[in-house]
Parts: C-alpha cells; structure tokens; sequence
C-alpha cells in the first residue's frame, strides 16, 4: 500500500536535454566550478577551511550531478508499459566505492583528476575518504553489483532491490592473530550518492492473525491483521552503464514506524514509549545479517527477508498499475531473479498480494507468480539450504504459512500423480520438512514458485541436478539453467588496474571493456619479448603499490620481487585457508633442514573475515597469524618466505589485491563451491591459478588451457568414492611424514608459544573427521606448489601464461552472464 502522496501522471518531455555548464559540463573547467560551488552550496565551507571529506562531498556531488540526465531519462523510459523491468532481488550488494567506478563509466576520470589538482587536491587522496558500503558479505553480494553495472552497460532497464543497512559487514581488526569485529559506520558521515524517496513508501505487517470471510461473489477471502506493522522507505542509488547512456536504479529499503512519535505516550511521561515503535521498526534495517545462532537473531533475520520483498513487490504492482498494465500481464512487465533463498518469500508474498489485495483467482495468481519469478541457487552445501522453523514462520507471517500450506498440498498432490507410491520422494519435494522439528524449506518454495531454477556455474548446476536438487530436476527438468557467474571488467581492470588496461588498449584498442572476447587478440603477444616486458613492468607495479599498503597496515616488509601467493574470500573449511597454512609449514621445515638451499621466496597473503559466530574459521585466521609470527621472525628464512593476513578485506583491498598476485589460491574441495567470483578477477588480472576441479574453476581452465593452470587434487566423483567407502584421516596423517610432522607441529604448539591446547580443536578435526579432506589433498597440492616453484623461475614462459590468462578470459565477463539471462530466463531486452 503507498502511503498518500504519490503524484499523477502527467506529460513530460520524452529525453531531457544534455548540455554544458556547471551542473552537466564534462570539461575540467566546467567540473572545476562544479566542485567549488558543490564546497560552498552543499557543505558551507571555503576552500581554505575545507577538510578531506568536504572535498570527497564536493567531488561526489558534482560526479552526481552529471549522472542525473541519464537518471531521469531511464526512469523516464520505464513509465512505458511494453517495456520489460529485471528487478533483481538480492539480501546483498556489494557495491564498492561509487566514486571512480562512476569517473570510469563516465568517461570523466581524466577531467576529473585535472579538475581537482587545480584545486590543489589529489584524486587518489580522495578515493581514500570514501566509505564503502559494506551492504553484503562476499561473493554474493559482489556477484549482484557485477550485475547491476552490466544490466546498465548493456542497455536493460533494471532495479536492483535490497536493504538499506545502517551497519553493513563488520570491519575486521586482528588483535593477537584473532579477528574482531568492528561496527561498520558506512553512513556517519553521509552518503553523497543516494537519493532518499520519501513518497515511495510502504506499509509491512508481522504477526497478528486472519480471518477468512465470502466476499459477493460467494469467493473465499482472507484478511491479515497484523500485530505490528513497520514502513519501508526507498533510498535510490543511480547505477551507470558504461559509456551507454542509460543508468539503471539500486533502490533499498530503510524501515521506519508508521508512527515515529507516540504523543500521547510523551505527555504521560512516558519517554521511552513515546519512541519505542520508532527504536523496533529501525531494528530491521539496522545491521546487515544479525548472527542468527539464537531465536532472537533468527527473527530478525527473517523479518529483514520479509520487510524488503513486500516494499520490492508492492513497489512493482505500484509501477505496474500507474503505467496501465493488466495484472494478467504483469509478468510481461516484470522479470524479478531471487538471488538465493534469501528472497524466496516473495512467491507467498506475490500470491498474498494477488490473492489477498486484489481479487485475483488463485489459479490466476500462481500461473503470475510463476511466470514471473526465477530463481539462481548458491550452494551445494545442504546446511547452507534456508530453511525456518515452523513456531517462528507461524508467529511471524501467520498468511504466509496459510499460503504456503496451500501452494504444497496442491504441489505435493501432483507429485503423487506423477510418482504413485513414491513418498519418500513426496517428502523430500515438500515444502513443509516434517523430519522431526517442523521448518520451512526457502529453497523448496523458491523451485516449486519460479518458472526457472538455475547454477553458477556448469559443474555446480550439474551437481544440482544430481544432489541437493535432484527430485526438482526429475520433475521438471525444462526449468533448469546453468549462467556461468561473470564480474565486470569495467571495475575489475578499468578501475583496480589502470596500467594493465592502458597496455592492452595500446596493443589492441579499447572495444575489449565492452566485449571482452576481444581480449583474444593478445594471444598473438603472448611470447613478444617486448611486450612481455611491459605486462612484468605493469605488475611489478602493482606489487610494490601493495607492498607499501602491506607495510603500513602491518608492519610486515616483503619483497616486491617474490611470488605473490594469495588467497582472499570469506574464510570457511571448505575453501581451505587451513590447506594452504599446512603447506607454508612444509615450506618453513624444509628451510629450516637446509638453510643454504635454493628456494623460490614467496609471500604468501590471506585475506577475509569469517562470520562472527564460526568458531573453526577464526581458530583458521589465528592459525595463520601464528605461523607467519613465527616464520617472518625467523633468521633462517632470511626473507625467503613471508606470511601477511590482510586485515579488512574488502572491494576497495580487492582492487589493491587482485592486479598485484602472482598466484590465485582457489582450493576448496572438489563438489563444495558454486562458481566463485575471485578466481575470475585473479586470472582476468594475469594471476595464474593452482585449484582444484571446482565451481568455475573448471571453466576457467578450459578456457585458459591446461598448460596454464596448476591442477590438483581429488575430482567430485573421487571425493565422493572416498567418503562413501569411509574415509579414514588418521590413516592418511600416519602415511605421509611431511604431514604429520607439521600437524604435530601445530599440536604441540610450536606456533602457538607452547600451548598445546590453542589449535587442538582444529587438529582433531583433521585427524578425525576431515569432513572437506583437507589431509587427502595434502600431498597433491605439495607436488602441485613445487611444480609453481618450478614455474616461476621461467620468467619468460611465467609472464607468457600470465598474459594467455587475462587473453582467455573474456567469457567471464557478467555482460555475458546478463546476455545468458535476459535471452534463456527474463526474456528482456535492452532499451532501443
């Protein structure tokens, strides 16, 4: 329901006019005075009394400005009612700092840095006091800023829907090697980028009860009466395609009390009543993803899902309705992609406000619902599947359970028809998981109410089919899709690797940012002695701009001129940060046992933060902080080997991270990762991959060539075999003196000063259960790392297969992913 305010419709000229001058003008003249009036009409100070942030807001608005036409113009173009809207739903966006990712699509970034050096400021300097809004954990919020700058590039009009969080991802300090979190404070000293709507608000109800009544027409009807209702308003991010001229919209909902102030309450005296509606509306849009270990948490969590699809969906039938089309079409005017199961509420909530709101037939509602949604799963993992406990989901959403209950048992009855007998299958199919303690399974409702179901990657939406989503393949296998993750070029090179960039555009011209399969045309440079030279000038750059970085945010000094073995991504046993820490202390005996030996000097760099409440995950990072305290401390090693965690990783470190590695750490066990999104940037950026035969990894490899990436390790149907006939780690440590002198190492506490109880938990684990065969992988990944250390002493070959990576590259670019989707799920195409 929108609250009152909402303006008619009237005529207004189809384009908004383009032009020069202070607010639209793209010369450093006019972006000059910009700046100088943004400084004295926008933030009242004088050049002289500015400080560094004034300077950012004065910089960030005229940027803005500029933005604008565009803006109208596209907002303009989706009043039309033939034109099809992607709305991408998505608890995530990790959209890393706006400032030079909008300079580079743009096309201003060199005006720009003119601009302000004659004002006596440094660009760089600036890019530096941006906050970044830290709205997503990693890959999948990432994945869906990716997107949201190729659905504009590429000309599709879109909407990205989310949540405006007050608090984003925690910041990540290490103290004495441990992780703690450090309240995200993105918005404290405001956001130059987002506009606030105040007129596009809407109401969201939690709890209460139903009551079902015959309406005129003799149709059974229900009305929700909620017990709490809050307000979600719109803050609108523009979203700029590349060089495109359209600019797409990030809206995210901020929740509010219908009523911000009891007045009543406040004459009685009563002060903290006068306000406490206000204090638990804020709550859900207060910090993304509350640790949801206790019920409280989990509340929470479930409420923020609920509060953004409601306002996203009943922002779309608002637009819908006011530009003239028919429900029955509405899927013709909405392609909406839940990105994971987090949004996966919004096929009850769609049929509620179809079914409930406006009188449509059930039958009617749910061939809408279907044809409008889709759905893209993120895991293999069947822990990871969402799922609500049934109390909860009934306390909460009392209409939804109704509707649920509704869309199964009509669900379930044609899975009987289809499969007679078969309840095992019924079981496994339900919505409703009735083993034990009654849940509501996310990823069961999103399949049964989407019209397409699709993976990350091939080998993940295979897997899929075979595993976690096999019955739902069976039953409708016309529904599944597989869109190979991609990551934009225009941040991931453009931006975070401006030398790189320039060399490939001298060599091949500039066509590769918009279509990156162009990227090819290196491969006949690949073994040019001059240009080799250049590619190794470029990242040799690159690493001494991070090893600067490094130094001052640690302290730790390493060699420019050493292998850059890195390895970035949330920290989880899966991805097997702790693999990686096993090797560094083969590495360290073996210098150890011979000093005077000829070793490749690496520095090996972590970076990550691993979720609040995961116990192994920071034993993890206070493992790898011990072993570099002990070996970057060690004469012996003679700076030979140095171990670096990188506090804080996020997109801003990543565009430091990614153009200077050498070598990208993607070693998660076989069948375990979806896709990933760092391999991509790694090897975009001319690092070469050791990995194993994992999510896009696979990919990748076909692409770049076999000779240029370092393979190891078990296959899916090899870790498969393994646990099936029971898998014994202790037998595996007992085998292998490489290993168990490094886990006895750990376990006797030579890198934890003698404290044998610290890393116990994680030792155990290893020795007996291993559930991600960390110790089956050893030996594999040794000989593997001794075949890189081989490698790197080739410069010539080294650089040659660095400059393949990046040359093979291009169909992991997300416009390719967002053409895959618009032409097999959306059926949506871009503006003319």
């Amino acid at each position: 329901m929108a609250e009152k305010g909402k303006t008619r419709k009237t005529e207004v000229p189809d384009i908004v006019e383009k032009g020069s001058g202070v607010r639209r003008g793209m010369s450093a003249t006019d972006l000059r005075q910009a700046i100088l009036d943004h400084l004295h009409f926008n933030q009242a100070r004088l050049p002289d009394m500015a400080t560094r942030n004034d300077w950012y807001m004065a910089v960030a608005h005229a940027v803005r400005d500029r933005m604008m036409d565009d803006l109208i113009n596209s907002l303009h173009y989706l009043e039309r009612k033939e034109i099809k809207i992607v709305s991408y739903l998505s608890a995530e966006f990790l959209m890393g700092p706006h400032l030079g990712n909008n300079l580079v699509n743009l096309g201003i970034m060199e005006p720009v840095r003119k601009a302000v050096a004659e004002l006596g400021q440094d660009l760089d300097d600036l890019f530096g006091q941006e906050e970044e809004p830290g709205l997503g954990n990693g890959g999948l919020g990432r994945l869906a800023a990716c997107y949201m700058d190729s659905l504009a590039t590429l000309r599709v009009p879109a909407i990205g829907y989310g949540i405006r969080y007050e608090f984003g991802i925690f910041d990540q300090e290490l103290r004495d090697g441990w992780q703690v979190e450090v309240t995200d404070k993105w918005l404290r000293l405001g956001n130059p980028w987002e506009l606030c709507r105040p007129d596009i608000t809407f109401q969201v109800g939690f709890g209460g009860r139903t009551e079902s009544w015959q309406d005129e027409q003799g149709r059974y009807r229900v009305r929700w009466i909620p017990s709490r209702v809050v307000k979600g308003v719109a803050y609108d991010t523009p979203v700029a395609g590349y060089r495109s001229g359209l600019t797409d919209v990030l809206r995210l909902w901020k929740s509010e009390a219908v009523e911000s102030f009891d007045f009543q309450a406040f004459n009685v005296g009563d002060y903290y009543l006068a306000v406490d509606a206000k204090v638990i509306s804020e709550t859900i849009s207060k910090v993304l993803y509350p640790n949801d270990e206790p019920a409280i948490g989990k509340k929470l969590r479930l409420a923020q899902q609920y509060f953004f699809v409601s306002c996203s969906l009943q922002d779309m039938i608002r637009t819908h309705v006011w530009r003239g089309g028919s429900f029955e079409d509405f899927a013709g005017g909405f392609a909406v992609q839940l990105n994971d199961t987090h949004p996966a509420i919004a096929v009850a909530e769609l049929m509620r406000l179809l079914v409930d709101e406006h009188a449509l037939g059930w039958d009617t509602a749910w061939g809408i619902t279907r044809e409008t949604l889709a759905y893209t799963n993120h895991t293999l993992l069947p822990e990871a599947l969402e799922k609500w406990p049934l109390p909860l989901f009934a306390e909460m959403l009392p209409r939804h359970l109704e509707i649920i209950y509704e869309i199964n048992g009509r669900f379930l009855d044609k899975v009987r028809r289809r499969f007679t007998g078969d309840e095992g299958r019924v079981a496994r199919l339900s919505i409703i998981d009735e083993n034990g303690d009654k849940y509501v399974r996310m990823a069961n409702l999103a399949c049964v109410g989407s019209h397409a179901v699709n993976g990350v990657a091939a080998l993940h939406s295979e897997l899929l089919k075979q595993t976690v989503l096999r019955d739902f393949f069976d039953l409708s296998p016309e529904k599944f899709h597989n869109v190979t993750n991609g990551v934009t070029p225009r941040r991931w090179m453009l931006l975070s690797n401006p030398g790189l960039a320039r060399l490939i555009t001298d060599r091949i011209g500039d066509g590769w940012v918009k279509n990156p399969k162009e990227l090819r045309k290196l491969e006949s440079f690949a073994r040019d002695v001059a240009f080799q030279d250049a590619w190794r000038q470029v990242k040799e750059g690159n690493k001494e701009n991070l090893a600067k970085v490094i130094e001052e945010r640690t302290g730790i000094s390493v060699d420019p001129c050493s292998l850059f073995d890195v390895q970035v991504k949330r920290i989880h046993e899966y991805k097997r940060q702790h693999l990686n820490a096993l090797h560094i202390i083969t590495l360290y005996n073996r210098i150890k046992r011979d000093p005077q030996g000829d070793f490749t000097p690496r520095t090996f760099l972590f970076g990550g933060k691993a979720a609040p409440g995961y116990f192994m995950a920071k034993l993890i990072i206070k493992l790898i902080n011990s072993v570099g305290e002990v070996v970057n401390a060690d004469p012996d090693v003679a700076g030979r080997l140095k171990v670096v965690y990188f506090p804080d990783f996020n997109v801003t470190n990543g565009q430091l991270i990614y153009p200077a590695a050498d070598l990208s750490e993607q070693i998660s066990t076989a069948g375990k990762e979806a896709s990933g999104t760092g391999n991509m940037k790694f090897s975009l950026n001319g690092a070469l991959t050791i990995g194993t035969l994992d999510g896009a990894n696979v990919e990748i490899r076909e692409e770049v060539g076999e000779d240029n990436f370092f393979l190891f390790g078990l296959n899916t149907e090899e870790v498969h075999d393994l646990k099936a006939g029971g898998y014994n780690p202790r037998s595996w440590y007992e085998g292998n003196p490489q290993m168990r002198e490094t886990i006895d190492q750990i376990a006797s506490g030579v890198f934890s000063g003698g404290d044998t109880g610290l890393f116990r938990p994680l030792v155990d684990h290893l020795l007996h259960s291993d559930d991600y065969l960390v110790l089956a992988d050893f030996q594999s990944y040794l000989d593997c790392q001794d075949r890189v250390s081989a490698a790197w002493r080739d410069t010539q070959r080294w650089t040659e297969m660095s400059i393949l990576n990046t040359a093979r590259m291009g169909k992991f670019s997300s416009d390719r992913s967002i053409r895959e989707y618009c032409e097999r799920i959306w059926k949506a195409k871009p503006a003319q």
